[in-house]
């Protein structure tokens, strides 16, 4: 059998399967050379020499697409244990062929350089292609050109602000609306870790003084509420900023409702579950043993309302929520329990590079929810569309890249951590079995999962660059904007009185002193030249005191003050004549 490069020299023909794009599916044969799709249909002419692939009763699908990993990511004193080799070989072993990784790093640490860092550390292990998103953890003048730089020299279009991680990544909102703002201008997306990390650090301190140095902390510091408020407070920066906004790893009901409703407003916001979300839920926080409960943790947690990830997922098969990743950080067991005693030292991550395609297939397609081609466009179509890579990959078609899984709705397997590829020692999705299994994998025409077995080629991905202004968000912010510029009313200048500060201000009097003098201003309509005190309002016509007056004054004093007062009279009889002897 072929492999690696001369594998996507040879040519692949697969025969018989059911073409699934995220628009529409249909009967098609598809024949791949040099790592191109070449033809997409029926009775089709290829050359001599060619691999067959029978797909009878399976699907042929765009590869998965995962928004969200940290690979080897150094995080809370340690490194995620799965690198860009062993997570990218995890994540082709689960159908997906192409990851978008994060560059993290410290603050006042140069943007350019920890991107650089990144790639030289992706591209010399990486199995399947890749992109960068970059995260903004200070902000500068300095940030804000190498941003540009960024988006024009070396394919990133995306940035990451947290609004967690107190005195360590988080941003205040000035601070983001900046970057939000810069964003706009350059056309790339600004994504957001939406929790509130000012009460965070309050409440973790309040739950540790309470003796809960467990896993369970973890949520109780983070509940619900926490997530939804900087989730609508990142919407409303963005807003007025005039950009669009991507809301990464959305994890409970109440932010994704934020996130619908906004999006029903017509703000530009994307909503981005994760497998983890829509595939398990919190209520493992409380779990006996130690190992579990850690294995769990994650920021935003994950939520202890069962219904959780039934609720994210309608959201998701409805387009109230778009596209899905993993936020993939792996910690083996030693390096969770730098927490052991203090929840606040678990390093948050959990698996799911090579099981969300599966997970979603199961939850989502197999439970009903969503049909097949909404499969394709939550894995992998949206993804491509909003990070502008479409049709290059996310698309079955003539010219996109050969990134091919042939899916077999029919196979199950049962997830474990005994049998997966990933370096973790542990997997949240323990024991769930799945319909739905990636027997053929395909990454740049060459044949890496062939009937189940994983057959890679360390370093043999690509960076993927990701141009600015993608039309499937820019399209709608930029004529949005248009819309909406502010517009100055034109009117004649005010050519009247105004009044002078530098004045000296009339003293009110106190009940009882004299009458303050009279305005010696004619030009003021609101003081009476006739009658100090009471009457404000003119006489009228025929001389007489105006009915409308009141005799009210702020001094206290009544219009009556001046005449004799009247000697108490007491009524023996009610108004309308005694009824009975006692009143």
């Amino acid at each position: 059998m072929a492999t690696g490069d001369s594998a996507a020299q040879a040519g692949i023909l697969i025969k018989g399967g059911k073409v699934v794009n995220d628009d529409q599916s249909f009967d098609a044969d598809v024949y791949i050379e040099k790592g191109i799709i070449k033809q997409v249909g029926s009775n089709l002419t290829v050359p001599d020499g060619v691999r067959e692939i029978d797909a009878s009763g399976k699907l042929v699908i765009p590869g998965g697409i995962d928004t969200h990993t940290h690979m080897q990511l150094p995080f809370m004193g340690t490194t995620a244990c799965d690198d860009f080799y062993l997570g990218t070989r995890a994540a082709l072993a689960g159908g997906t062929t192409m990851i978008i990784d994060f560059v993290l790093d410290q603050r006042d640490v140069s943007l350019v350089e920890a991107y650089n860092k990144w790639r030289g550390w992706a591209d010399e292990k990486v199995c399947c292609d890749y992109g960068l998103h970059v995260a903004v953890t200070w902000w500068s003048d300095q940030v804000a050109k190498e941003m540009e730089t960024l988006t024009r020299e070396h394919g990133v279009n995306s940035f990451k602000v947290f609004m967690a991680y107190k005195d360590v990544f988080l941003l205040e909102d000035e601070e983001i609306y900046s970057v939000f703002s810069h964003c706009k201008e350059l056309g790339a997306i600004p994504m957001v870790h939406a929790e509130n990390g000012h009460l965070i650090a309050v409440k973790s301190k309040e739950i540790i003084a309470k003796g809960i140095t467990g896993p369970e902390g973890h949520e109780m510091c983070r509940p619900e509420d926490v997530e939804a408020e900087a989730v609508q407070r990142a919407i409303t920066i963005a807003d007025q900023a005039g950009s669009p906004l991507y809301v990464v790893h959305v994890m409970s009901k109440s932010s994704a409702d934020v996130i619908s409703a906004a999006r029903k407003k017509g703000k530009v916001v994307f909503g981005e579950p994760i497998a983890a979300c829509l595939g398990t839920d919190g209520t493992n926080y409380w779990n006996k043993c130690w190992r579990h409960a850690a294995g769990h943790v994650m920021g935003p947690p994950l939520r202890p309302d069962p219904t959780t990830p039934g609720y994210l997922m309608d959201l998701l098969a409805n387009n109230d929520l778009q596209l899905t990743g993993t936020d993939n950080c792996t910690f083996k067991a030693d390096q969770k329990a730098l927490g052991k005693d203090d929840f606040r030292s678990i390093p948050n991550g959990v698996n799911g590079v090579e099981d969300r395609m599966s997970v979603i297939w199961e939850k989502g397609v197999q439970s009903g929810k969503m049909d097949p081609c909404r499969f394709v466009a939550v894995t992998s179509t949206t993804a491509a569309k909003v990070f502008n890579f479409y049709p290059r990959k996310g698309r079955i078609a003539e010219g996109s890249d050969a990134d091919v899984v042939i899916w077999d709705p029919n196979q199950t397997r049962t997830i474990s951590a005994e049998t997966h590829h990933q370096a973790v020692d542990f997997n949240i999705f323990e024991g769930l079995e799945c319909h739905g299994v990636p027997v053929y994998v395909i990454s740049n025409g060459s044949v890496v999962v062939d009937n189940g077995e994983v057959n890679v080629v360390r370093g043999s991905g690509r960076f993927v660059p990701t141009p600015c202004n993608a039309e499937a968000v820019y399209g709608r912010v930029n004529n949005r904007n248009k819309a909406r510029e502010p517009q100055k009313v034109e009117r004649e200048p005010y050519e009247g009185p105004v009044i002078d500060l530098t004045a000296k201000p009339m003293e009110v009097s106190n009940p009882g002193s004299p009458a303050p003098a009279k305005a010696s201003n004619p030009a003021s309509p609101a003081v009476s030249q006739e009658e100090p005190g009471f009457h404000s309002r003119g006489k009228t016509r025929g001389g007489y005191r105006n009915m409308q007056e009141s005799s009210f004054s702020l001094s206290g004093a009544q219009i009556d003050d001046d005449e004799s007062k009247k000697s108490s009279i007491r009524t023996t009889n009610p108004p309308g004549g005694k009824s009975s002897g006692l009143w």
